[in-house]
């Protein structure tokens, strides 16, 4: 029996339709691109979105974008792994989903981000199934955040000691190699610093810029209003997750740098390398105040009408994005 003419169209969709299934499944099983067995590390913490960019990026796989859509289809259910694998030459899609979450693991490891204060690092580490013991939370400011290895069944305590002595040894080595121009005299008081320094910029390329600013404000006797030093005493650092209220804004503790002079009493969050070094050796200049350009970095200003300038450009920004 023929099919009639308009019958045709419905076909060929159909057809075109198997063609597309049969792709989209057929490149989860096929082989891919790697030429030889491949080592392959998956950060702690990492998400699939991020693993699938990092796969793409090391030629592991064809598209980050299709790895991603066909794990959350093929893959289980099951979370990937921290750690260093070996991906096998011409390893599948489907099969390096396998060994990331799986049991294939050379090296394990744990990542304490820059500016994660230390309940975070709680947090991650009582999480984290393959160490053993339970440990208090670490003194804020001292770990290091670093990527550490560790070994399935090691004790908590020992690898917050591990991170504590990366701290005191980095520390150290800034400290001796620290300017004249830094305003902080003691390294508790760098760690402090560089704390407000981690937590106002995500920008690397401002960091010695933001921590000349606050120097510039300490020697002047300036209250340095950072808004995580507002934040620390309500969450000890983790995300507020809405606006800061007035009445935070006035609260007077022993953090909160909008209500006193000088230093909070003591960190913040764990500072990383670059901000603590940033702090002993700030940039010159004569810049008082900052404020977001809406990139992620900041607007920089030398006197208060350049900077109420600046604070009416960030809120235009603000009002375009619906904030207001």
């Amino acid at each position: 029996m023929l099919l009639r003419r308009g019958c045709w169209p419905l076909v060929a969709a159909g057809l075109l339709a198997l063609a597309a299934l049969g792709w989209f499944v057929g490149g989860w099983f096929s082989s891919g691109p790697l030429k030889q067995d491949t080592a392959f590390v998956v950060p702690d913490g990492a998400s699939l979105g991020s693993v699938a960019t990092k796969l793409k990026r090391e030629g592991a796989i064809e598209s980050a974008e299709a790895f991603r859509l066909r794990a959350r289809i093929f893959g289980a259910g099951s979370s990937i792994k921290a750690g260093e694998f070996m991906l096998p030459k011409g390893a599948s899609p489907s099969r390096i989903l396998s060994i990331i979450q799986g049991d294939e693991v050379l090296r394990r490891f744990v990542t304490v981000p820059e500016g994660m204060p230390s309940i975070m690092v709680h947090e991650r580490l009582m999480a984290n199934p393959q160490l053993t013991g339970s440990i208090a939370v670490p003194a804020e400011g001292s770990i290091l955040p670093d990527t550490y290895e560790i070994q399935s069944g090691e004790s908590r305590q020992a690898v917050v000691l591990r991170m504590q002595a990366a701290m005191q040894r980095t520390l150290a080595e800034l400290w001796a190699q620290r300017s004249p121009t830094t305003v902080v005299k003691t390294p508790q008081e760098a760690i402090i610093l560089a704390g407000i320094v981690e937590k106002e910029t995500g920008k690397p390329s401002e960091r010695r810029l933001v921590a000349g600013l606050y120097s510039n404000r300490i020697r002047q006797g300036i209250m340095l209003q950072a808004d995580p030093t507002i934040i620390y005493p309500i969450t000890k650092g983790k995300p507020l997750g809405r606006r800061i209220r007035q009445s935070e804004i006035q609260a007077v503790n022993d953090y909160n740098t909008y209500t006193m002079t000088g230093l909070p009493k003591g960190p913040i969050t764990n500072p990383g390398r670059e901000s603590i070094a940033a702090v002993l050796n700030p940039q010159q200049t004569d810049v008082l105040y900052m404020v977001a350009d809406g990139t992620g970095g900041h607007l920089f200003a030398r006197t208060l009408p350049e900077h109420n300038a600046n604070v009416e450009r960030w809120y235009a920004i603000r009002r375009a994005r619906g904030d207001f």
